[in-house]
């Protein structure tokens, strides 16, 4: 990774606050409310052939995650679309990754932060993939998580809010020192919840079958994937799935903004192989994304 730009050292423009401003200058204080007390909330999206995929529903799920922190965005869900299209352009980005993300502001230090300024910022940036692509074709290798997604009355666990991906760095990293590429989290019950930044699908004879998001996100692209696999007549069943079942599925992978459709050859104990299905799916949501195949809204 040491080729690797730092994002506080790259060049270009991003847009912040209601206008495009020089990257390097997008800054904010180490006393800022967000940093210390997680009030925060961001949206991952891919920018395909110019587009922003699926941009509405994302910024219908940035509002969504700021109301349910409390914080009202001082900007139209208009606005927002707009900002992120003219991002794009500004860093003329063709593929990429996009992070719109929301925050309290400096003007208070303490839980309670009823005054602090709501600031909104929009950065883009190349990213072919997310997992490296010679290992994603094999099927990705995944630990099992010691931590596990919180009750829906314990956590605001539908936002995509920063605070919920504490547990989520801790596992990955975890995992990536023991040779993995992610990690798989049970949720607070004990059933198969997701891997710490993708949504997980398991197939069985021919049928898929996805845990429910009841105590976690559900991914716009996995909601994508469901769509594009009913409508190829494949039968998706969403349910809790207990630990043990792994052994019993021949087909595993991932979804997310981020991980696309990824192949997973092992968790843990379990082992899979990468099959048709799984193939099917991955190529129909490359063509989905790119606009060479619509089945999604």
């Amino acid at each position: 990774m040491a080729d690797v730009i730092p994002f506080d050292q790259r060049d270009g423009l991003l847009w912040y606050d209601g206008k495009l401003v020089p990257w390097k200058q997008a800054q904010t204080h180490v006393l800022t409310h967000g940093l210390h007390y997680g009030s925060c909330v961001f949206e991952g999206q891919r920018i395909y052939n110019g587009t922003i995929y699926k941009l509405k529903e994302h910024t219908d799920r940035l509002f969504f995650s700021a109301e349910t922190l409390g914080m009202k965005i001082p900007f139209s869900k208009e606005q927002i679309n707009q900002a992120c299209i003219d991002a794009a352009k500004a860093q003329d980005i063709t593929d990429g990754y996009m992070r719109p993300v929301a925050f309290r502001g400096s003007e208070m230090m303490a839980v309670s932060a009823q005054n602090t300024t709501i600031h909104v910022a929009i950065a883009c940036w190349p990213w072919p993939s997310y997992f490296d692509p010679t290992e994603k074709l094999k099927g990705i290798r995944l630990d099992i998580a010691r931590y596990r997604r919180p009750a829906a009355d314990t956590a605001p666990v539908h936002a995509k809010a920063a605070g919920l991906y504490m547990i989520c760095t801790i596992c990955k990293h975890e995992a990536e020192a023991k040779g993995y590429a992610d990690a798989l989290m049970f949720d607070y019950r004990g059933y198969v919840a997701e891997a710490t930044g993708a949504n997980v699908f398991f197939v069985q004879d021919g049928v898929l079958h996805t845990p429910i998001p009841d105590c976690f996100l559900n991914g716009l692209t996995r909601q994508s994937v469901i769509a594009i696999a009913k409508a190829r007549g494949v039968k998706v069943v969403e349910r809790h799935i207990e630990p043990e079942e792994m052994k019993s599925f021949s087909e595993c992978f991932l979804t997310g903004s981020a991980a696309e459709v990824t192949p997973v050859s092992e968790i843990g104990p379990y082992r899979f192989k990468p099959g048709t299905l799984t193939e099917t799916l991955m190529n129909a949501y490359a063509d989905e994304v790119r606009g060479v195949a619509k089945v999604t809204a």
